[in-house]
């Protein structure tokens, strides 16, 4: 399956939910430490043997940690910036229009953007200065800012079928729960004793949550009744970096880690791990699964390359 060799670290890799050959890749010179970013737009070619083709990259001052699709223009990106910006990206002007727009609010670190998939109007951004920043496309300034969180905020995700509700995961070991008619966060779930670095919402049960830690677990909860959750998924040796509920089986999650390895779980089952792909040969960080095409998965890592491949099969088969 084809493969894409950037010359920064990657960070993160989604998939267009317009075009189901189109992947975007964020990515950070020296692991993110220090240095440049560069987005990366890549469009698949429909013979799995040929290469992934660039269709436009874009460089950053600062190493890129997240970047999120538009849900409403096809050409529109968000992009997370290491210096505290996020700057938006249209692929329909040329390089040198872009970014059209740069937000400069947060005071450290953007490590996540998620756009509203109900709304298609207003999207997220969660930052190492605590917080969680709405924004809509038409304001020059953000119209919310959510402050709870005491220590970095890694990651916000809109509920996909409520437009007001997202979810938070936080180096303080919380989850949070907001809606944003409301003035605080609804619910604050302690999901586990170390930092929480990611939540994603089922795609099928609004219900339900999954964590991912330092801890190296993965936990599954339902919001209306979070005393204790659903299910405990261990597997991974390292911290769990990111994950991904499956857009198209209820039971079914993506998640990468540290330890080098991208996992699919079926948390409803007791012998959860249903594959381990080992195909990174650094952190894996980056995991996302497409919309438009059942079972197609895209990865990223600090080795420098984006991989995409069909479940089932051998990431870096030919």
């Amino acid at each position: 399956m084809p493969v894409f060799k950037a010359p920064f670290n990657g960070y993160s890799v989604k998939f267009s939910p317009f075009y189901e050959n189109r992947v975007a890749v964020a990515t950070a010179q020296n692991f993110g430490i220090l240095g440049n970013g560069r987005l990366h737009v890549l469009d698949l070619s429909p013979d799995p043997g040929l290469p992934i083709s660039e269709l436009v990259a874009y460089d950053t001052a600062d190493g890129v940690y997240d970047v999120a699709w538009s849900e409403s223009h096809d050409s529109l990106l968000v992009a997370a910036v290491a210096d505290g910006s996020v700057k938006l990206y249209d692929l329909a002007l040329p390089p040198t229009a872009n970014p059209i727009r740069s937000f400069h609010e947060h005071t450290r670190e953007v490590h996540s953007a998620d756009y509203n998939p109900v709304r298609r109007d207003s999207f997220l951004t969660s930052s190492w200065d605590d917080t969680i920043k709405l924004w809509t496309m038409d304001r020059p300034t953000s119209v919310r800012t959510f402050k709870e969180h005491v220590y970095c905020v890694y990651s916000s995700v809109w509920n996909p079928r409520h437009g007001d509700i997202f979810a938070s995961a936080s180096g303080d070991c919380t989850v949070r729960i907001w809606d944003v008619r409301e003035p605080g966060s609804t619910m604050i779930l302690p999901a586990h004793e170390f930092e929480i670095l990611a939540c994603d919402w089922n795609k099928y049960d609004d219900c339900i949550i999954a964590t991912a830690s330092v801890d190296k677990s993965i936990k599954v909860w339902d919001v209306r009744n979070h005393r204790l959750p659903i299910t405990v998924l261990n597997g991974h040796g390292y911290a769990v970096r990111r994950i991904k509920f499956s857009p198209h089986v209820r039971n079914l999650m993506v998640s990468c880690s540290y330890d080098m390895t991208v996992c699919m779980w079926d948390f409803m089952v007791e012998d959860a791990l249903v594959s381990r792909y080992d195909h990174h040969t650094e952190f894996a960080v980056g995991v996302d699964m497409s919309v438009l095409v059942e079972g197609l998965m895209a990865s990223t890592g600090w080795d420098e390359l984006v991989y995409v491949w069909q479940h089932g099969t051998d990431p870096r088969a030919p």
